[in-house]
């Protein structure tokens, strides 16, 4: 993690030009382990300062659990007698937000006092893996499709009913889709396409692919950005996997290739060899299908991301890949060598941004380094292949797969993945502990 001088003087170029704009406050962002934003809002005259010295937050904020409880055992909270982390800017996040009034951001990274990282912050576990992919020569270039409910926001009902895909009229059937639109690309994100998804009240937004960082950094920003413009329009905005069991999921395909540091060029085509991939590409596929029971905690993280896994909804049930094929695991696509490149279809729409592009570049990584062979192509659809392997149908499964996984666990850090499934399953227990309105119905005037 870079905390030192030359960032802090990066930081006060950029301070310096947002006072001349009228930019009064500045958020420092934390990135949780859900994706969600956890930040401080700093007066911008005191920002420099903090650039300087680090930002105090509660340490365990990165790894509250999706009600925010305090997660015993998650070695951030009892472990560090409930210590402060210090947030260190980000210069190349720094953006201004449209829709808050004369205010920016920086996204931020994490250290203790003494200069050691949160090893299980989403981010950092990125770059820990983003390291690994420079040393081998390569950079990633990673784009996130993620789907969206609009919803009422006493009643958290949908804006409208049926299956309305492409509609002209549904496309823009709320203002607060024109202004995503707008905003985000003020806020840096080029968006390039933006319509209603598949079910009533769901839509997909996408923007140009990000190199290195700036893929998840973009996914995170969109994201939450999406969520405060729809609260300042009246609306909730939901990434949820499944939100309606009558209605179409939410995904977050996430598109992936290597791009070559010597020379620029795509290292995972071929023109003239098998779906046009080269054998980097066959080996980075190989690998994250190896590796796919096992990261899938980090793809489907929540109980609630199984319900959105049906055949004939376009979401993975095994592991696969295929040429163009919507319900394989990973789906090779792009006509021409340049943008050749591949499409995981199984992270949820509610998945944390950093740590599926961890997960799947990490396992994608052991495939080149193992020199992995590719399997033949499921027989499409590829869903219906019973040859192939079936993903974890449980969280608990996936979760025990991870902690498993000796070489994922080395790469992703085995401070990230205690802190992870120690969160993940205090979930579970929660859940476990609940009475359902399922099993009142059921049970309680019957016995």
């Amino acid at each position: 993690m870079v905390i030192a001088e030359e960032k802090s003087v990066s930081v006060e170029r950029v301070l310096a030009e947002w006072k001349k704009r009228g930019i009064r406050n500045v958020r420092f962002e934390l990135p949780d382990m859900h994706g969600t934003s956890r930040s401080k809002i700093v007066p911008i005259d005191h920002a420099g300062r903090y650039a300087k010295t680090g930002l105090n937050m509660y340490g365990g904020a990165a790894v509250l659990d999706s009600r925010s409880d305090v997660v015993p055992g998650t070695l951030y909270n009892e472990e560090v007698a409930y210590a402060d982390q210090l947030l260190h800017p980000d210069p190349s996040t720094a953006a201004i937000v449209p829709w808050s009034e004369a205010t920016a951001r920086f996204i931020c990274d994490a250290s203790w006092e003494d200069g050691r990282p949160l090893a299980a912050s989403p981010r950092h576990v990125f770059r820990r893996v983003l390291d690994r992919c420079h040393e081998l020569g390569y950079e990633p270039l990673i784009g996130m499709e993620c789907e969206f409910y609009l919803l009422d926001l006493q009643t958290h009902k949908p804006l409208f009913s049926g299956y309305h895909i492409f509609n002209s009229v549904r496309n823009t059937y709320v203002p607060a889709i024109e202004r995503i639109v707008d905003e985000m690309r003020d806020f840096g994100i080029d968006i390039i396409t933006a319509n209603c998804e598949y079910a009533g009240s769901q839509w997909e937004i996408n923007y140009m692919p990000g190199s290195g960082m700036a893929g998840p950094d973009r996914a995170f920003s969109f994201k939450n950005g999406v969520k405060e413009i729809a609260r300042r329009e009246g609306l909730l905005a939901s990434f949820m996997s499944k939100p309606f069991a009558d209605s179409a999921g939410c995904g977050s395909h996430t598109h992936m290739s290597l791009v070559r540091l010597d020379g620029g060029k795509n290292a995972m085509s071929e023109d003239g060899s098998e779906a046009g991939l080269s054998k980097v590409g066959r080996q980075f596929i190989a690998g994250q299908l190896r590796h796919a029971a096992s990261t899938y905690a980090l793809l489907a993280p929540t109980i609630n991301c199984f319900k959105r896994r049906r055949r004939h909804t376009f979401s993975p049930t095994n592991v696969s890949w295929g040429l163009e094929d919507r319900s394989a695991f990973v789906r090779v696509k792009g006509g021409s060598k340049e943008s050749r490149h591949i499409e995981n279809r199984a992270p949820s729409g509610l998945s944390n941004p950093y740590l599926v592009g961890a997960a799947l570049l990490a396992s994608g990584l052991l495939g080149i380094v193992d020199k992995l062979e590719l399997e033949p192509p499921a027989h499409p659809p590829a869903e219906e292949d019973e040859s192939k392997q079936k993903l974890p149908t449980t969280l608990e499964e996936s979760l025990s797969l991870l902690e498993a996984d000796g070489r994922i666990t080395e790469l992703l850090g085995e401070e990230f993945v205690k802190a992870y499934a120690v969160m993940r399953r205090y979930e579970l227990q929660r859940f476990a502990d609940h009475v359902t309105d399922w099993e009142l119905q059921e049970y309680l005037e019957i016995y």
